[in-house]
């Protein structure tokens, strides 16, 4: 059985709220990992998206040639500088640097994400899944969510011989489910699918991948569809075409992401991010028109949405 996510199903599914003396660490720590020399954008895309959306507290992980940049755009983060690759990646030694800080094993009272996020804006696909592997067992019982370049984890391609654990990549799953938020270009690519095949049949396409992968699999497109591995199913319908534009993926994910910091499961999450993000466009569109509005002017109707939907 599939749930249509609508305004009634998600005031039944109401997400957990702060309490009145709470601090920033109350409200969620979110740590997000990503952006690259050429794409710094996205990691601020979704670190904007993320506090918008009610974290109370921010850590950004990216390059070091423009962490400086990142921390002067970005003021109410923590932003750390990681060694890049050659090809515009991050070396593993930034799993080692991320899991001392911040890892199950840091033993630094409040330093413990409560959500992390991976890949917005990230480059050298093989240095990026060697990363993520790397994190795993650093940030296990850390609700992960996995994005763009990111997911390429789940294939593995380039150095495996790198990897702490060498990996079959061909079964392949993740200890403990995380959240994947493809397009179906991207599931095409990771699966070895036809897209056409995906997009026929999203539902199907994303139901074997969560199965496979032991992942939460929000398939992104006009239709966005959610599977989990024991079978569960959501679907939204809503939005416009404006939404397909460069960072508004990014957007998404850094919605997500601070709902998960502030307590709700990745599948809730899932469910209200893509929500809030639809009528964001939506509500966008009243004021700009369908197309022309910017990824960057999405958060900042996110509050007033969470506000709308919320019980009576």
């Amino acid at each position: 059985m599939t749930t249509e996510i609508t305004a009634a199903t998600l005031r039944e599914w109401a997400l957990p709220e702060p309490s009145f003396d709470d601090d920033k660490e109350g409200r969620g720590h979110v740590l997000i990992v990503g952006g690259s020399r050429e794409m710094p954008g996205a990691v601020m895309l979704a670190a904007t998206a993320a506090l918008r959306a009610g974290a109370g507290k921010l850590t950004m992980a990216t390059a070091a040639s423009v962490a400086p940049l990142v921390a002067t755009a970005i003021p109410e983060a923590r932003v750390i500088g990681l060694a890049e690759t050659n090809s515009g990646g991050f070396t593993v030694e930034a799993a080692r640097r991320l899991g001392d800080m911040f890892g199950n094993t840091s033993g630094k009272a409040g330093s413990k994400p409560g959500a992390m996020l991976v890949g917005p804006g990230m480059q050298d696909d093989a240095a990026t899944a060697e990363l993520v592997h790397a994190l795993l067992p650093r940030f296990a019982g850390t609700p992960l969510i996995l994005d763009a370049a990111a997911m390429g984890a789940v294939r593995a391609q380039g150095e495996p011989h790198l990897l702490e654990e060498p990996k079959d990549m061909e079964h392949f799953r993740f200890r403990e489910a995380v959240l994947m938020t493809p397009h179906a270009g991207e599931l095409a690519h990771l699966t070895r699918r036809d897209k056409e095949r995906i997009c026929d049949a999203p539902l199907e396409a994303a139901q074997e991948a969560a199965r496979r992968w032991n992942a939460i699999v929000a398939l992104k497109g006009a239709t966005t569809v959610i599977a989990t591995p024991d079978g569960q199913q959501w679907q939204h319908q809503g939005g416009n075409v404006g939404l397909a534009i460069s960072g508004s993926g990014d957007t998404l994910a850094g919605i997500i992401a601070g709902l998960v910091a502030r307590g709700a499961t990745l599948e809730q999450a899932a469910a209200w991010g893509i929500a809030l993000h639809a009528s964001a466009g939506e509500q966008l569109s009243i004021r700009y028109g369908v197309l022309g509005y910017l990824a960057r002017e999405i958060s900042a109707e996110i509050p007033a949405l969470l506000r709308t939907l919320a019980p009576a």
